[in-house]
């Protein structure tokens, strides 16, 4: 999740690329369109960045991991993995390199790849600790956050941004570097860290990203979902991103997501992925 840019204009962000959707995210570009799908029969290979929990890592324990072991067993294939840190550079040097042949978390509207259906929708999440002033909170304009001098954690450049500066919150604002070496430090956990020390009194993250931490912290945390706002998009649809010219795979794809969707539903809810249904209301129980 480590793409580089959010659009700062207010596109957001998921999961492959951590905080964001990506520099990029919007960008066009072409594999070999037009040219022979290269499918390989007998292996299920997948694009992956290999340090980016909740999504995926080396060590299988994600949920785009536990998606694709599912697609494996169902395809019959054997798993492998292309890893390749989620920074500018990930589709051309994994997928359009033919190094694997699907990448399981895409925004759609990535024109540089050719997205399956959709699997999940989700959107960026308010995180709040059991009994504090600010518990309950569910817009950013809630009265509560302007009452008194309150610590909003910000991830650089991701849309919740764009909500506070048009509210006169941005002086409220401890803001985390969008841009890190992931192998060494995460901006998630410190923004998460710092919510249980009392360092801030609130903290605004990419949806599957605060679910995840906020099930694993030692302190009660409430995760929930941002309310789309005009002039700001919050939410977006995932997807898997294949190759333009893989039609015949993107169609087999459709079909898994299709037959397997409980399974897959039960994967992001074990997460605490904050999904959406298609009226933007939450369609399953946050942490």
């Amino acid at each position: 999740m480590r793409l580089a840019l959010a659009f700062a204009a207010g596109v957001a962000a998921a999961p492959l690329y951590a905080q964001n959707l990506g520099s990029d995210y919007g960008a066009r570009g072409a594999d070999n369109a037009g040219g022979i799908e290269l499918i390989d029969p007998r292996v299920l290979r997948v694009c992956a960045d290999p340090n980016n929990l909740p999504f995926s890592n080396q060590k299988g324990e994600g949920f785009e991991n536990k998606i694709a072991e599912l697609l494996a067993q169902k395809l019959h294939k054997e798993l492998a993995y292309a890893f390749y840190p989620g920074a500018s550079g990930f589709v051309r040097n994994t997928l359009n390199a033919h190094l694997c042949d699907v990448i399981l978390g895409m925004p759609q509207g990535n024109d540089l790849v050719q997205p399956t259906n959709p699997y999940y929708r989700t959107t960026y999440a308010i995180v709040t600790r059991e009994g504090s002033e600010l518990d309950g909170v569910t817009t950013l304009d809630d009265p509560r956050l302007k009452d008194k001098p309150r610590r909003i954690g910000l991830v650089a450049n991701t849309p919740p941004g764009n909500i506070l500066a048009k509210i006169g919150l941005m002086g409220s604002v401890k803001p985390y570097a969008l841009m890190v070496d992931t192998r060494i430090e995460s901006s998630s956990a410190a923004m998460i860290h710092d919510l249980e020390s009392g360092d801030i009194d609130v903290a605004l993250l990419w949806g599957p990203i605060a679910g995840y931490y906020a099930k694993h912290s030692n302190a009660k945390l409430h995760v929930t979902p941002l309310p789309e706002t005009p002039g700001t998009r919050m939410a977006f649809r995932i997807a898997f991103g294949v190759r333009n010219s893989d039609q015949n795979w993107k169609r087999e794809l459709n079909t898994l997501l299709a037959q397997n969707k409980t399974e897959i539903d039960r994967i992001l809810a074990d997460y605490g992925v904050p999904t959406l249904d298609e009226s933007g209301q939450p369609a399953g129980k946050t942490p």
